[in-house]
């Protein structure tokens, strides 16, 4: 079975199961800091190798996560690692995630830009995303700053991309001269 279709089902047991306790926004805290701790390469290393005994890597979770997570959270990578499935908690939290924010209606849209943005500028995109019939109602906004696109923005949502940045404009016009048959032949000659 692929690894996607196993972190799916674990993360939807655990949305289910979240749903029917009355504690969904709980487990999507722990997740998101079970996913800030595991971000750390020894962390990520010790789930993922198959060399470390089950006993261990449990002893070792308790000892990181004592107090800090939900009993059902605790019992839920307690019941992983019993399982061998421990290696795929990262991407057991990315599956929980995803359908965390679909249940709430939550987009989340990365915008890159040459220079940082002002708060006039993403409130403007954010009120453009609102009232676009392509995102949820609720948006969580990530700024990323790339000099290399020399001006321009990209946004990027879902499985939707609009470059409207200046690098790219500048590679379509180089394309469109590469390709332009009329051009190329007269150089040729």
């Amino acid at each position: 079975m692929s690894v996607q279709r196993i972190a799916t089902r674990y993360a939807k047991s655990l949305v289910d199961l979240a749903i029917e306790q009355k504690k969904l926004d709980r487990l999507a805290e722990d997740i998101q800091l079970f996913k800030s701790l595991a971000s750390n390469r020894d962390l990520y290393l010790l789930l993922k190798s198959p060399i470390i005994k089950a006993d261990k890597k449990q002893q070792i979770l308790e000892t990181v996560f004592k107090g800090k997570l939900d009993p059902m959270m605790s019992a839920f990578l307690e019941i992983l690692v019993r399982k061998g499935r421990e290696g795929y908690l990262p991407e057991i939290a990315d599956a929980f995630i995803q359908q965390y924010k679909r249940l709430n209606h939550i987009s989340t849209v990365k915008v890159t830009t040459a220079a940082e943005l002002g708060a006039e500028t993403v409130a403007a995109i954010l009120e453009k995303l609102k009232s676009s019939a392509a995102t949820d109602e609720n948006i969580e906004m990530v700024t990323v700053v790339d000099p290399a696109l020399i001006g321009g923005f990209v946004i990027e949502f879902e499985d939707r991309l609009y470059d409207a940045s200046v690098s790219n404009k500048l590679e379509e016009l180089k394309r469109e001269f590469r390709d332009n048959l009329y051009i190329s032949q007269i150089i040729a000659r």
